[in-house]
């Protein structure tokens, strides 16, 4: 079931929930779990416990809500969608409860009677930011492999294309860049979902046989640099530069 829906967009597993499809439903609230939490994060100000915070049962209930009421139509995406809705209702949450949220700064001086032990508040901090990094790049790599389908791609495929020779590799990351800075190319890609091999032979040094061999590796690299993906393209820093 899991290999199925992975060739799937979003889009096309929401439409399979609303249709009665109660697999597709599970697995959409399971895998989009840290999704729920940094939206749910963003309006209470504060890192949620997925195992403790009532919030995160309302934002599950809001996610759940926005399968079965999602119009594609409208033009939105599922995910714009969603986080909508899960603020939405978060928001009337808090207002029911009389729960103001309060932005703590992480940065904030404390006093001698709030800080009695500044090693133990640093370590909380050191924490609550990696927990925060954790989710975040989660929630980033769902959103990867959701546009790799757009491309037919997937993460298991690129764990067995990928170059095994860091020279290799490093030249495949520099044709992605060359794609990428190139408009008129990258405008291409992104409407084709194919790579213009004819046109980048132009810009690379690489042979047209090397290229056709790395295509696929060389449009995920592309994807990366073209998209919001923040900590995904830390791994490529340095590379094929």
């Amino acid at each position: 079931m899991r290999k199925y829906l992975t060739e799937k967009t979003i889009e096309e597993m929401v439409l399979l929930a609303q249709n009665g499809d109660k697999d597709t439903q599970d697995y959409l609230i399971r895998n989009y779990q840290p999704f729920i939490a940094k939206t749910i994060s963003e309006v209470c100000k504060r890192y949620i416990d997925q195992t403790r915070d009532e919030e995160f049962s309302i934002g599950l209930t809001a996610f759940n809500e926005a399968i079965f009421s999602f119009n594609s139509e409208k033009g939105s995406s599922f995910l714009s969608f969603a986080k909508l809705v899960i603020k939405r209702k978060i928001i009337d949450y808090i207002r029911a409860n009389k729960k103001i949220p309060q932005v703590v700064s992480l940065d904030e001086n404390y006093d001698n009677e709030q800080m009695e032990n500044p090693a133990e508040i640093t370590v909380s901090k050191e924490k609550y930011m990696e927990k925060r990094h954790r989710m975040e790049l989660r929630e980033e790599i769902l959103a990867y492999k959701e546009k790799l389908k757009e491309y037919k791609l997937s993460l298991d495929e690129l764990t067995v294309i990928s170059p095994k020779h860091r020279d290799a590799r490093d030249s495949a990351v520099k044709a992605a860049r060359i794609l990428y800075m190139d408009t008129e190319m990258r405008n291409s890609v992104v409407r084709k979902k194919k790579l213009p091999i004819k046109e980048l032979l132009k810009k690379v040094e690489v042979s047209k046989k090397t290229l056709e061999r790395n295509r696929k590796y060389i449009l995920a690299i592309f994807i990366v640099l073209n998209e919001n993906y923040m900590y995904l393209k830390e791994y490529l820093k340095g590379v094929g530069q």
